[in-house]
């Protein structure tokens, strides 16, 4: 069991109504709960908190400790890994481990919570017993990450409200299955066949650019020239991007610097062509997201620029299912 905290180590200060660091002591009960409920089953090792933060202050360091914790584990015979950490960027970092661990063949499961452990309304017993028992029972191999009533491949998930207990969903896909009294297994986890090399160097920085009417015609050069390694650009419908832009898009060419595009559509896919706006685009030498949720194409693209590849092997592999973050 890994902790890198988020709501579910936190507590409310009642004076102010805030979230604040509740300290090791909220999980305790539920680890030893964990440890009543299944230490016939299994033996469950507790390492010491990573780092202990709001997943809002999460980025590519975070991920790498995470990675680097699990091939250590991999390498000392562990056969599984609970993860919990904060909701707000959970998404990303369960796409972010599933390209860094691509191939390996442990479950490694992600929870959090949306209340505190210390409140009676909090989710995170049910989260987090509901992931060990996936981790005992099912045996699931990859990243996964067990939410409120729904297990997703860690490189679909994303999260859908600020409030609901079931605040995962799976983009654009169907999940892995679903937990009830009973655990429901309807879709297999991607199988990869590349073996298992745990890479965790992610390029940074990326950003990502919403297209508003008026947008800057030079935006995308500003982003370059400021040492961005790669952008993606929320374009409109399929994935039209305004000719005025097109300048940039050049320039980002010249500067061998990828542009993914995808759509601000939601739940849509990017399928550039449909329209002459994204048509030029194409021609230029953008790279479609395809139906890849905001997530993967994030991490993906970070963890493909942090390989040193080209620009013409990066965009080969964005648009090449390698964990189920694409439609097959």
């Amino acid at each position: 069991m890994l902790f890198a905290g988020g709501t579910i180590v936190m507590e409310r200060d009642q004076e102010h109504n805030l979230l604040r660091d509740g300290g090791e002591s909220a999980l305790e009960k539920l680890i030893d709960e964990i440890h009543a409920r299944f230490g016939d089953e299994a033996e469950f090792i507790c390492k010491p908190p990573l780092f202990n933060i709001d997943s809002t202050d999460m980025w590519a360091t975070h991920w790498q400790w995470l990675t680097r914790e699990v091939a250590e584990g991999v390498a000392a015979g562990y056969d599984g890994f609970l993860i919990t950490m904060g909701t707000n960027t959970l998404g990303y970092a369960a796409s972010a481990l599933t390209f860094s661990l691509l191939g390996i063949d442990k479950p490694v499961v992600i929870t959090g919570a949306q209340v505190p452990a210390k409140e009676l309304a909090s989710d995170a017993r049910n989260n987090f017993i509901n992931s060990a028992r996936v981790l005992i029972e099912k045996q699931l191999k990859g990243v996964i990450v067990v939410f409120g009533s729904r297990i997703i491949n860690g490189c679909r998930a994303k999260k859908a409200s600020e409030s609901a207990l079931d605040a995962f969903v799976s983009y654009n896909s169907n999940g892995i299955g679903t937990i009830g009294v009973d655990i429901s297994i309807k879709h297999e986890p991607f199988r990869t066949q590349r073996p298992f090399q745990p890479h965790a160097v992610f390029a940074e920085p990326v950003t990502c650019v919403t297209l508003t009417p008026g947008v800057q015609k030079d935006v995308l050069q500003l982003l370059i020239d400021a040492g961005n390694k790669g952008i993606i650009i929320r374009a409109y419908g399929t994935g039209d991007i305004p000719v005025l832009m097109h300048g940039g898009l050049k320039y980002a060419r010249e500067k061998q610097v990828p542009v993914v595009v995808t759509t601000q559509c939601p739940d849509g896919a990017t399928m550039i062509g449909v329209n002459p706006p994204g048509q030029k685009a194409l021609d230029i030498g953008i790279i479609p997201a395809l139906d890849m949720s905001m997530e993967a194409m994030t991490t993906k693209l970070m963890w493909l620029l942090g390989q040193g590849l080209s620009l013409g092997e990066v965009k080969a592999m964005m648009k090449t299912n390698l964990a189920g973050e694409i439609a097959a």
